[in-house]
């Protein structure tokens, strides 16, 4: 006799402003995934798992445990001096990380309450200069002026990352890419920094 089918839960309804954020359902996680690309970010009440894929860049993951909001962010540059077009300046962390403490604060997450965990920051792109390690000193930087702890991280390094951080806990999944899909990475990365989805898990995994 076959078993039934397990219901799959609806998505839920995401918070104002994020509706375009892709959302699928990862039957292995048995849960809803959210994908954050590079300038993007996502906060959440939900019971989902935010996920993306890191070289150079850096993702902030930041929990409310007592609120059970979550965000993330994923930036590729520390600051830019000039003007900004409409869309670029999320890619910079010094408006990603404050622009995604402040969304959380509006849902009603306080400052004393949030648990920081960063992740990427890889030297990846060979023969350029090391972006990965400003964007890990600046985030250093960032949150010892504003007061805030890092609770973990998992930087550095020569190899490309995947985050999966799980909103509802604010526990973090770490695994490091295979050569062919850090090289997706690595060009993608590239294209847009001169310019200024996601795969079954491979690699050992950390958690944080």
């Amino acid at each position: 006799m076959s078993r039934p089918a397990t219901a799959v839960r609806g998505p839920g309804r995401v918070l104002k402003g994020f509706e375009g954020i892709n959302r699928y359902f990862d039957a292995s996680e048995g849960a809803w995934i959210a994908q954050v690309l590079p300038g993007d970010f996502y906060v959440t009440t939900l019971p989902e798992v935010i996920t993306t894929v890191l070289g150079s860049c850096v993702s902030t993951c930041i929990h409310d445990p007592q609120l059970g909001i979550s965000g993330l962010n994923h930036f590729m540059l520390p600051t830019q001096a000039g003007t900004y077009q409409a869309g670029e300046a999320l890619r910079y962390g010094c408006f990603a990380v404050e622009r995604l403490i402040n969304e959380l604060v509006k849902y009603g997450a306080l400052r004393e309450h949030l648990e920081v965990k960063v992740f990427g920051g890889g030297k990846v792109i060979a023969g350029m200069s090391d972006i990965g390690k400003k964007n890990i000193d600046f985030i250093h930087d960032y949150f010892k002026t504003e007061g805030l702890r890092i609770a973990a991280e998992d930087t550095g390094g020569t190899w490309a990352r995947r985050v999966r951080y799980y909103a509802e806990s604010g526990r973090a999944m770490i695994q490091r890419l295979e050569t062919q899909e850090a090289n997706d990475v690595i060009r993608t990365e590239t294209k847009l920094q001169q310019n200024l989805s996601i795969a079954p898990p491979r690699g050992e995994v950390d958690l944080f």
